[in-house]
């Protein structure tokens, strides 16, 4: 991790607590829905995408729209967002409500991709847009060589479902076989199966991730992708 932006002092203290506020949190407590993140995420999703944007358009000239759009909407995906927000701690520092806790709110993607972009519509506000661009710079942006490099490994779901379309109406079906390790930290094992026969099997620290690995080696066996 290069550059930590929570590092960085977000003078509205009162919003920057609002976006470590999950919204389970403000409804066990009879709060207003306004007093969780959801407001702010709305914002910051809008920031992500727009530093992203700029950051693409100037790190690939010659890319048209249709690939430059193709890198964007995985790298601003729960699953890769998550991922730098885990590198900061950030899910250590998310208020959550305590039916969320107990059900592995803490370690869920969803939940840490919305806080993370909450985040960045709280140090937009703060005036410091240039803090969150050089930390998506430095922290999301170089990810994005190994999805140009192997987009078909990282759209593999995309990729199995369209093949199938071709063949009938019929769609793989996922399902969540196995959970190894602690509950803090789990990995997690689906199974891809199509026309009721199992095509293979993958995992991943998330359900979505264990999806995406059995969807990208049923691909591989049958030859859809090398």
């Amino acid at each position: 991790m290069s550059f930590n932006l929570l590092d960085v002092e977000c003078e509205n203290k009162d919003n920057l607590k609002l976006a470590f506020t999950h919204p389970s949190y403000s409804k066990e407590n009879s709060l207003s829905r306004l007093k969780s993140y959801e407001r702010l995420e709305f914002l910051g999703d809008a920031v992500l995408k727009l530093a992203i944007s700029d950051l693409l358009y100037k790190k690939y000239p010659e890319y048209e729209e249709g690939e430059l759009s193709k890198i964007r909407s995985i790298l601003v995906s729960d699953a890769t967002l998550s991922l730098i927000a885990k590198d900061i701690n950030l899910q250590d520092k998310m208020i959550l409500g305590a039916g969320e806790e107990h059900t592995g709110g803490r370690d869920r993607e969803s939940n840490i991709a919305c806080t993370m972009e909450a985040v960045f519509g709280a140090y937009f506000l703060d005036g410091k847009y240039k803090d969150v661009e050089r930390f998506l710079k430095e922290n999301l942006l170089p990810k994005a060589d190994d999805i140009e490099s192997h987009f078909e490994k990282y759209n593999a779901k995309a990729v199995l479902q369209e093949y199938t379309q071709k063949r009938n109406s019929e769609l793989p079906e996922y399902t969540i076989v196995n959970t190894l390790g602690p509950a803090h930290n789990p990995i997690f094992e689906a199974e891809v199966s199509y026309e009721g026969k199992v095509l293979a099997r993958g995992k991943g620290k998330s359900k979505k991730e264990a999806h995406q690995d059995a969807a990208y080696k049923a691909c591989q066996k049958l030859k859809i992708i090398k």
